[in-house]
């Protein structure tokens, strides 16, 4: 049985004064979504909920979508916050099945973990971001991880998620970029726990949100 997943759309009113502020902080972003959920949930809360979010910029201005194990709680926005509207994943889960062709997009943070002799050879940092054919090359690894076959990919590099956690000050800082493009599902399972559970790091501020949409029809 498909586990039920809700995808919510929330497009800020640009007036709004608290929306522009979210919207230009990962971390406060972070915040904003979470208030939208119960708060007895207790550690690792997001995990626990399969929340995971982006943001997405079009011509007519930018939106968050918001993916959740449980239905938000869209009364607890701001007043004046902005619009908002949340329907099930359940019809395109169950929808998946070897040979789907599929247009996929996912802003990740494709890094590496060098190790401890190698960073004090080369003098790198603990986490290395990826770019260029390296970045390329992590995503066709965590594609294959996840049950797709990629046809194309498409690549744009994208402001880190940055911001400062209120409780211990930490400054976060999650390099991203955007992969999208045409794939075919391999393993229906894998690619279903693959978006539910998020790609790479940086889940909690906008990074590890894979979408997925059919390109023609089933037969």
């Amino acid at each position: 049985m498909t586990t039920p997943l809700w995808l919510t759309r929330i497009i800020p009113d640009p007036q709004n004064q608290q929306a522009r502020r979210d919207f230009r902080n990962a971390v406060e972003l972070h915040y904003r979504v979470m208030k939208l959920f119960p708060d007895d949930i207790g550690d690792q809360a997001r995990k626990q909920l399969g929340i995971l979010f982006r943001t997405e910029t079009t011509p007519q201005g930018t939106y968050l979508l918001l993916q959740s194990r449980t239905h938000p709680n869209l009364d607890s926005l701001p007043t004046g916050y902005g619009s908002a509207d949340t329907r099930p994943l359940t019809p395109l889960l169950d929808a998946l099945r070897p040979g789907l062709p599929v247009r996929y997009r996912i802003d990740a943070s494709a890094v590496r973990k060098p190790r401890k002799t190698t960073q004090q050879l080369y003098g790198l940092k603990s986490i290395v971001a990826l770019t260029g054919p390296a970045a390329i090359e992590w995503w066709e690894r965590q594609a294959e991880q996840a049950g797709l076959k990629l046809n194309t990919i498409h690549t744009a590099p994208l402001d880190p998620a940055t911001g400062i956690k209120a409780q211990d000050k930490q400054r976060i800082h999650n390099p991203r970029t955007r992969f999208d493009g045409d794939a075919v599902i391999h393993d229906p399972d894998l690619v279903r726990q693959r978006i539910e559970e998020g790609i790479g790091r940086g889940k909690a501020y906008g990074c590890g949100l894979l979408s997925l949409s059919p390109t023609r029809t089933a037969s």
